[in-house]
Parts: C-alpha cells; structure tokens; sequence
C-alpha cells in the first residue's frame, strides 16, 4: 500500500479515501506509538470533524488510553496545550486548508510539536503489520476546558501585552469560517482592539472564500481594512496556523514578506539566532538574516520539516512561504494566533504602519502556480524537467537556479492532487515571465490545455 503521511498529517476526502475504518485502525496504530496517555484530541469545524474525533477517542480508549476532548480549536492550540496541559500527545482532526469534503488526523508529540518523518515511518508500519495495544483495560474521555484560555494566555505572555493595547489598534479579522473564530476575536479583546470580523461563523463547508486564504481571495479583506481604517489585517486559514497580513492600505503581502517583516523584528533583539525556512521560500532572508549574523537553515518543504528543525537547533524563529509562521520561544509550530500577536508588535515597537515596515525589506519578488495531475504525472514532469536542467536540485521535486534570485522549484502537493511551481525573480516582470514559462512547460508533459491558476 502507499504511504499514508503527506507532508501534513494524513488527509483525504471523508468517506472515499479517509474513512472511519482508516481512521480506527491508524488511532491504534497511534497508539500503539504513544503508549501512554493521556492524549488531548481537538478538532476543526469540518462538518466532518466531530464524528472523526468521536472514532479517535474510542479508538485511542479501546487501546487503554485517556482522552481529554478539547472540542473545536486551533490546531495550534491544542499543539501548544500539549505539554503545557501534561498531555502524552495530542490528535489533531483538520485538513488544514484542504476542501471542505476533505479531512485528516495530526499526531502531536508529547512536546507540542508534531512527530518526526521518522516517527511517522513507525506508525505507518504499526498501521501496515496490524500491531496494535494489547489493553489490559479500558480508557475514557473526558473534556479538557482549559485549552482556549491556556492557549490565549500563552500567546499574551510572549508579547508587551500592555503596550499594545494602549494603542488601541483597530485589526480586521478574516477567519474564513474556520477555527481561528474561536481564539483571536478573544485575543483582540484582551489587547484592547477594535476587531471587524469577516466570515466569522465557524462552517464546515467554508462559504465565505474557501478554507485557503491567497491574495485571489482576500479582497473582502483589503476592502474592510481601508474602509474602517485598520493598522492591519489578519486572515487564517481553515484550522487557524497559517495566517496572511494585509498593510493598512489593503495590500496583501505574500507569505515570504510577512516572514522577512516578523523576523527583522525578532533578530533585532536576538542577533545571532537561527532561522529555519524550507527551499521553496524566497531567497531575501539570507540577505537580511546576514545583516544579523543569524544562520538560515534549509529543509524540505513541509511543517514538520521546518518544526522538526527549529527544535533540534533551537530556532528563534521558522516559516514557510504559505504563511505559516513559528516563534520558537512559544513553540516551534505553525500559529496564525502568534502571528497575529507578533504582527502588532511590530506596529508598536516600530511606531511606523505596517506598509512603512514592508517597504524598507530588501527587494523579494515571488510566486506560485498549480496544475492538478496525478502522483504518476508528476513523477513524469520531475523526470522530464531534470532530464533537460541534470545540474538541477533534486532534494525535494526539482528546483533550478537561473540566476542570482532567480530559481523555479517543481514539487508535488503531499495533500492535494496537484503539483507546484514556485519561483523567484529580480523584479515582477521577470517573475511572471518565469511563472508562465514554467507553468506552460509542466502541462505540456502532463498533456493539459487549460490555463493554469495562482494560489
């Protein structure tokens, strides 16, 4: 059988090929890898969700493990109650940003973070071989009603909560219906913020602007900031760890420029510290890391990738060109919520506006596209595109330089049916010359007519 971990977590459409017998039997498997309890489940707003966590916890009980039920959070909350509550690990249900008729389980180690690719190569051979626990009795569950506040309050002790709030900042709160409606209207509360929130209701089914925030979709966003004047815009994604700023002039900046914004700030206090980020992002962190005498350390593309990395080094700070943003001394995991907070320090520290922090960042211009094609299609651009650039880099997809800031990089999704194209260039021109160039090129192997799309 294949391999059931992709890059985040295991996830597929509910009822085809993530069903409720899959999910029973790779709990036990779970389990068999924890050993111990108890384990913190939570859950996104999927419609889904709820029967997945009820699978989780009678599966995870059936084993002879306790479950504390969080119900409906974060994925970076539970991520961070982890250890902070005393929990053995933890079991995320979400797919992240994936469509709604998709779901998924997330392990979390018992520090917080999510398991190695080596833990996971366990759990998948615990799943394949069918060992399971032999429980000498049963567990139970019973709710955990500390986790919202537990989490708040942690993300409130890693900034000056006092002086934030003292300037009464107003924010535009886009939560895409997902599972950030649950903490950052509240962390708002607590910084003293005029909040306008956007599809606020929490809805499985995402009707708002789908469970992926990208700049195609954010308009409602950029309209709401410069219409109530706000200092900063914040939208999340369907389970709350990734997370895209817009500037007070509507403009949505791109995942590596609210990275490269984050941590200036943060290596400003903290010279000399690491930063992690994977090969897809853009090259200006190198730059203005250097500025600091900080390290940049690259890995393959996924959070657990990055996550993993920042501990073993111990990181200051990691990101993803996503959105995805990790502050190590909070913890070394996506958090739109941290994020958020971090972001409104900058304002504060700075005393300048968000766009006046972006526009004095070296120059980055980067972008992505997708085209939807089979695991086989895939492996078939990668070969062909190597075959043609053999000096390629071929430690994760294909990724080519062309020039100084100027690279391609081809990657199938671990979570969708589709492959990536990312790329850098000296200036916007280039860069969707270079975009086009490429796009066309990966779907004239796989044999598709149609226009590519931006994500």
């Amino acid at each position: 059988m294949g391999r059931l971990f992709g890059t985040n977590g295991v996830r597929g459409v509910f009822g085809k090929d993530f069903t409720l017998e899959l999910v029973h039997d790779l709990t036990l498997a779970i389990a068999r890898h924890f050993a111990r309890g108890p384990i913190l489940v939570g859950y996104d707003g999927r419609d889904t969700s709820r029967i997945v966590a009820k699978a989780v916890c009678s599966a995870l009980n059936y084993s002879g493990l306790d479950c504390g039920d969080a119900g409906l959070v974060p994925t970076p909350c539970l991520e961070y109650c982890v250890p902070k509550l005393g929990y053995a690990g933890g079991m995320m249900i979400t797919a992240s940003h994936n469509p709604p008729e998709y779901n998924g389980i997330k392990p979390v180690a018992p520090d917080g973070v999510e398991i190695s690719r080596e833990e996971e190569d366990i759990i998948e051979r615990y799943y394949q071989d069918n060992e399971r626990i032999r429980a000498e009795h049963w567990g139970s569950t019973a709710p955990e009603p500390r986790a919202v506040e537990t989490y708040v309050a942690g993300v409130l002790s890693r900034v000056d909560a006092g002086a934030i709030a003292r300037h009464n900042y107003t924010v535009v709160l886009d939560v895409g219906n997902g599972a950030q409606a649950v903490t950052a209207p509240l962390l708002c509360r607590r910084l003293n913020c005029n909040t306008v929130l956007l599809n606020e209701t929490i809805d499985g089914r995402f009707p708002g602007r789908g469970s992926e925030p990208t700049p195609d979709n954010l308009s409602e966003l950029s309209d709401a900031v410069v219409r109530n004047k706000a200092d900063v815009g914040m939208a999340f994604d369907g389970d709350g760890d990734r997370s895209i700023i817009c500037d007070e002039r509507g403009t949505i900046l791109t995942g590596d420029r609210s990275a490269l914004v984050l941590v200036r700030y943060l290596l400003t206090d903290n010279p000399g510290s690491t930063v992690v980020t994977c090969l897809n992002s853009g090259h200006a962190i190198e730059g203005l890391a250097e500025e600091y005498g900080s390290p940049v350390v690259r890995t393959k593309v996924g959070s657990v990738e990055v996550s993993r990395r920042m501990v073993s080094s111990g990181a200051l700070a990691g990101f993803e060109e996503n959105g995805g943003f990790m502050y190590g001394r909070h913890n070394q995991v996506r958090d739109g919520l941290m994020t958020l907070a971090l972001a409104l320090s900058v304002l504060e520290s700075s005393g300048n506006a968000m766009s006046e922090n972006v526009s004095s960042l070296p120059a980055s211009f980067t972008t992505k596209a997708k085209v939807r094609c089979t695991p086989s299609q895939a492996s078939k651009v990668i070969e062909a595109l190597y075959r043609a650039r053999p000096d390629s880099d071929t430690t994760d997809g294909i990724k080519t330089s062309l020039g100084p800031s100027k690279w391609v990089m081809i990657r199938p999704s671990g979570t969708e049916p589709i492959i990536r194209i990312y790329a850098e260039a000296p200036s916007a021109r280039d860069l969707d010359a270079l975009i086009s160039e490429y796009t066309d090129k990966v779907r004239r192997i796989i044999g598709q007519d149609s226009p590519h799309f931006k994500s």
